[in-house]
């Protein structure tokens, strides 16, 4: 039998999640490998703010299960096969899941893993959990499937949660895609400047300091054309008042109802859906899991705008599997730029 570091869900609680939701404990994995089975050794774990939804005892939706009290908490990650009995997987491959388990090693049914070539990405195998994989996917495809944006049609895209994972890319992706103009909306001084000075956004507002409505008007004189929403709440109802006839809204991620118990998408208040309604906004669920078909010629495009150069990208990286419940609470609290993802081989 081989030790191994284990991560748990500990405790369910309402409000942002801390430290103490996990726990971690040592525990044997056994040293036989099955016929298809690989032994893998964890090197990334995603940590994103779809999980609060999994911390509760229902998740609201029905392609995401929760996780259960005192069993391993899983994501996505990405390892090294240190042994094979899957034909397609050799000793040294690196390898990623959706729902790669928290803990040092794993013994995992080959058939469910993806190899990855770390070429596409310049080495920079932890994007593969960001740009290059679920949360660039759902950047690129929300927009390409629901944001309707034509080169060349002057359109200006604002983007809601501008300095997280999703939203820092979305930005740079409706410029590739042909947005005229692009407006981030986040939390600092400090992420607004990294938008317009690194990502390329025209402009950015700090929500917590600035006049939103105030501050879109200036900066979208000819109103919002194509809105990616990674919050809800009132800062999607000051958006979506200042948006156009048959513009769209990208539905992402609505990180600011994520601790209450609503439905999801959230209900508008009665007078924005009616300004939506009467503008004829559309404003539709987006589940990237419904476009799997377009998986790889996607994730190819990511490789080659980050290789380009196009796509600038932004981790926030933590040591330890025992430091990722507290990746998780600052990453729910708005601390981070960009992607939190939890290093494990140390």
């Amino acid at each position: 039998l081989m030790f191994q570091r284990v991560c748990f869900l500990n405790l369910r609680k309402n409000g942002v999640p801390v430290a103490e939701n996990f726990r971690l404990e040592q525990s044997t994995i056994a040293d036989t490998v099955q016929a298809g089975q690989v032994r893998v050794k964890t090197l990334y774990l995603s940590v994103d703010p779809y999980m609060r939804c999994r911390m509760n005892e229902d998740t609201g939706s029905d392609y995401l299960q929760p996780w259960q009290l005192s069993e391993v908490a899983d994501g996505g990650g990405i390892g090294v096969v240190e042994e094979s009995k899957h034909d397609n997987l050799a000793k040294g491959d690196f390898v990623t899941s959706f729902t790669w388990p928290w803990q040092t090693v794993a013994i995992l049914d080959g058939s469910l893993l993806q190899k990855l070539v770390p070429q596409l990405v310049n080495g920079r195998l932890s994007y593969f959990l960001g740009a290059a994989g679920i949360t660039g996917l759902t950047a690129l495809l929300g927009i390409r499937e629901k944001g309707h944006v034509t080169a060349g049609a002057n359109q200006t895209m604002v983007v809601s949660g501008a300095a997280g994972a999703c939203g820092s890319l979305a930005g740079q992706i409706g410029r590739l895609e042909g947005c005229s103009r692009v407006v981030g909306i986040a939390g600092t001084d400090e992420k607004c400047s990294i938008l317009v000075q690194e990502m390329g956004f025209d402009a950015a507002i700090n929500y917590k300091k600035e006049d939103v409505a105030k501050q879109l008007r200036e900066l979208c004189p000819g109103g919002v054309d194509v809105y990616f929403d990674n919050v809800g709440g009132d800062i999607s109802d000051t958006v979506i008042s200042q948006m156009n006839q048959n513009s769209h809204i990208i539905l992402c991620g609505q990180i600011s109802q994520y601790n209450k118990d609503v439905p999801y998408p959230p209900p508008l208040p009665p007078d924005i859906e009616k300004i939506q309604k009467e503008r004829n906004i559309t404003r539709e669920r987006f589940l990237v899991l419904n476009y799997m078909d377009k998986q790889e010629a996607s994730v190819l495009q990511l490789c080659q705008w980050i290789q380009e150069g196009k796509l600038k990208v932004r981790e926030t990286v933590v040591e330890g599997l025992a430091n990722i419940g507290a990746a998780f609470q600052s990453m729910m609290n708005g601390g981070n730029i960009g992607k939190q993802i939890v290093s494990v081989s140390k």
